[in-house]
């Protein structure tokens, strides 16, 4: 932030202990030739190509997004970007990267490191429950979700959205509420594949054993080394009041 922010013709994107995060504006091959990724070897790796559609063409603005050891893929729009970087802003991030998939790094980070929530509620924050559907859970359940939006209203992503979000042994798949924007999950023996098409996987590994469409809300989880954790919304809440 601070670099970013105060020192000329100096940027930081990538300030991971055990992650890199690689950007630029081209075609994908030219971008993985360009930094030799076949020289490099890694147990998780998130990818993104496309044309901006509401944000200036860049390399910075070219996704991942990351902070630390955090690293965010998007699809779609987020309309809430306003007062999800005021709210963040707050706490001291400056956006600098000039398009909304920023601050989703920026709110995991602050959510998971500083406020030191489980993912599972993190994700609770980004994807809130309908207030109708909070009004039909049980009692403690009920409260809980009434606290998640109250407390962090200002972090709920409005608009349509598919998120992957990876970290030093887990990657984490999220969509909005109504699912406007598609998720597919893939299994292949301990192998996990998040992405916005099930083609896109199977170009990498077409004999799958398993591939799905999660609900929309509902957080795909996976941890190196534990089993493929899809979380209802009702196991989530209940697990966070324990």
């Amino acid at each position: 932030m601070e670099i970013n922010t105060k020192i000329d013709n100096a940027f930081v994107f990538s300030s991971g202990k055990n992650m890199g995060v690689f950007k630029g504006v081209g075609y994908p091959e030219e971008i993985a030739d360009y930094f030799r990724l076949e020289e490099y070897e890694g147990y998780l790796w998130t990818a993104h190509g496309r044309f901006p559609t509401n944000s200036v063409g860049w390399w910075g603005g070219a996704h991942p997004f990351s902070i630390l050891d955090w690293t965010v893929v998007h699809n779609g729009e987020i309309s809430s970007y306003g007062i999800n970087k005021r709210y963040l802003e707050q706490f001291g991030y400056v956006c600098t990267m000039l398009t909304d998939t920023e601050v989703v790094a920026y709110a995991i980070d602050l959510l998971i490191r500083k406020h030191n929530l489980p993912i599972e509620i993190a994700a609770q924050v980004f994807a809130a429950p309908f207030w109708t559907d909070i009004e039909r859970m049980p009692p403690a359940e009920q409260k809980l979700a009434r606290t998640l939006r109250q407390v962090y209203s200002s972090l709920l992503l409005n608009g349509p959205f598919t998120l992957i979000i990876a970290h030093a042994g887990e990657m984490i798949g999220l969509t909005d509420r109504i699912r406007l924007r598609p998720l597919t999950v893939g299994t292949k023996g301990s192998m996990l594949y998040l992405s916005s098409e099930e083609s896109a996987i199977r170009l990498i590994s077409p004999d799958l054993d398993r591939a799905y469409i999660p609900m929309g809300g509902e957080p795909i989880i996976g941890r190196l080394g534990q089993p493929l954790k899809s979380v209802p919304e009702t196991s989530i809440f209940s697990g966070a009041n324990r």
